[in-house]
């Protein structure tokens, strides 16, 4: 009974770390890990986005939803047409996860729009649930930072 007790506080440790670090994954046969996401303080009452890079090691998937645990709702959004210098955006239904590959959510690129979520303060984490086609859902601590005072940025991390 000791020794169980000692697995399952190391097994404890593990996930608390792999939290911490803004890693997770589905299941320990899953192929799919999330990192570096972080949520940049919303400038405007309950709008933002989420950033974070999606590792696959496995077969393709697709990203389908996301949900927060401060609420409102999320959208999938991927780049469009430039028009007069401006990079347009729009949601989508999913979001591609090549096989073998790393996919950066990103300012220019695919990312996740936050609307109607509850309070987020600088240096507060929030969780992010992202559900997959095929791996199911991983959920992910994504930290809220303030760009303006220093905090992360994408293209800093």
């Amino acid at each position: 009974m000791r020794r169980l007790t000692s697995v399952l506080g190391i097994a404890g440790a593990v996930l608390l770390a792999l939290g911490i670090s803004g890693c997770a994954s589905a299941s320990a046969a899953s192929s799919l890990s999330v990192s570096s996401a972080y949520v940049p303080q919303p400038t405007t009452p309950g709008i933002t986005v989420a950033y974070l890079d999606i590792r696959n090691n496995g077969r393709a998937d697709r990203l389908i939803a996301v949900h927060t645990s401060v609420g409102g709702t999320v959208q999938l959004r991927a780049p469009g047409a430039r028009h007069a210098g401006m990079l347009s955006m729009h949601t989508v239904a999913d979001i591609p996860i090549p096989a073998n590959s790393l996919v950066q959510l990103n300012p220019d690129s695919y990312h996740l729009l936050i609307t109607g979520a509850g309070p987020m303060r600088d240096g507060k984490d929030i969780m992010l649930q992202l559900t997959f086609a095929n791996a199911g859902t991983v959920t992910v601590i994504a930290l809220v930072t303030n760009p303006e005072t220093g905090g992360g940025s994408y293209f800093l991390n």
